[in-house]
């Protein structure tokens, strides 16, 4: 039987894809012949498939700093914690919609179970610790940002910055502008209204608007202003640039051990923070209630920003744990 060598190498090629790119570029052509050969001797092979396949998805996890040892074990630490980054921010952004809405009820009245109480509160103090986390973990990183720009090679700190920047900016603008229409001003004024600031909740509420429900039903998008669609779409592209922009800042740039394992420090406060903020949205949504005039109702979209919530912290955790690793074997240059 003949055998078309062109077939083979293009399957050998889409085999080898299964492995990340810096590997490819250190044995990638080996392996390519390895490939080519073995689809040769045995053309259909299920159990070859399924080891490239593992294989090579344990090599990105590794890349993607989840787990494993790299080709490159000095930058193991700044990808664990790039994957951090990601898994934060994703966290972040679902836990502030989950929170801006129970405000908006918050301050019109207060709930009537102790469920909704307890977890209004819980989620209160984490956003709060959540807030001073990150705040802590990025002044390291700016402060490494600005040193590197005065060394020849900026660009691979200028373009980073540049995402983080647009991002910021689109977001802040957004954000001001349509935090003043914040469902919940105007609520009437009752003993506890207090422990969630106006502004910062207005704020919370603008910057999470497309996590909405609405999007299942485009008919009832028809009736909110174009502008508030248009914010819609922007804002989680806006998002994006910054959260793109940071974790690739954190992979460039160079870090020393102490500034490692403060940042480590800082991401078990952060994933700390993040399993006490989930036990509040799961008090909630499992023993609250819908409240007075329905103003605490659990949706079904409520139960899937849970599930992604669970998911984005255990991703955390993994990236925090690989980050401890990356810190004992870790050498200065």
């Amino acid at each position: 039987m003949r055998v078309d060598v062109r077939s083979v190498r293009r399957r050998a090629t889409l085999l080898s894809r299964w492995y990340p790119r810096e590997w490819r570029r250190c044995y990638g052509d080996e392996f390519l012949e390895l490939l080519v050969d073995d689809l040769q001797e045995r053309p259909h092979s299920l159990s070859r498939s399924l080891d490239v396949a593992r294989n090579g998805l344990l090599a990105r996890v590794a890349v993607a700093g989840l787990g494993g040892r790299s080709l490159h074990p000095d930058k193991d630490g700044r990808r664990s914690l790039a994957a951090f980054v990601c898994a934060a921010a994703l966290f972040v952004t679902v836990a502030l919609a989950i929170w801006a809405q129970l405000t908006i009820g918050w301050q019109w009245s207060a709930p009537d179970t102790v469920a909704t109480t307890a977890a209004m509160f819980i989620m209160t103090v984490a956003v709060a610790a959540l807030g001073a986390a990150c705040v802590a973990c990025a002044v390291p990183v700016a402060c490494l940002a600005v040193r590197n720009l005065a060394k020849r090679r900026s660009m691979e700190t200028v373009r980073p910055l540049t995402l983080v920047v647009i991002g910021l900016t689109a977001l802040i603008l957004g954000t001001h502008h349509f935090a003043n229409g914040w469902p919940g001003t105007g609520g009437h004024p009752w003993a506890h209204q207090g422990i969630v600031p106006g502004g910062v909740a207005a704020y919370a509420w603008a910057s999470t608007l497309f996590l909405s429900s609405y999007w299942l039903h485009p008919a009832a998008l028809t009736n909110f202003p174009a502008v508030e669609v248009a914010w819609m779409f922007a804002c989680p592209l806006a998002l994006a640039s910054v959260i793109v922009g940071v974790a690739k800042l954190v992979r460039r740039l160079e870090f020393s051990n102490r500034i490692l394992r403060f940042e480590r420090a800082m991401g078990v406060i952060g994933a700390s923070a993040m399993a006490l903020f989930l036990i509040g949205s799961a008090l909630w949504i499992f023993d609250g209630g819908p409240g007075p005039r329905d103003l605490f109702h659990i949706g079904a979209i409520d139960v899937m920003e849970l599930v992604v919530l669970v998911a984005s912290l255990a991703l955390a955790g993994r990236a925090v744990e690989c980050t401890r690793d990356a810190a004992r074997v870790f050498v200065p240059r």
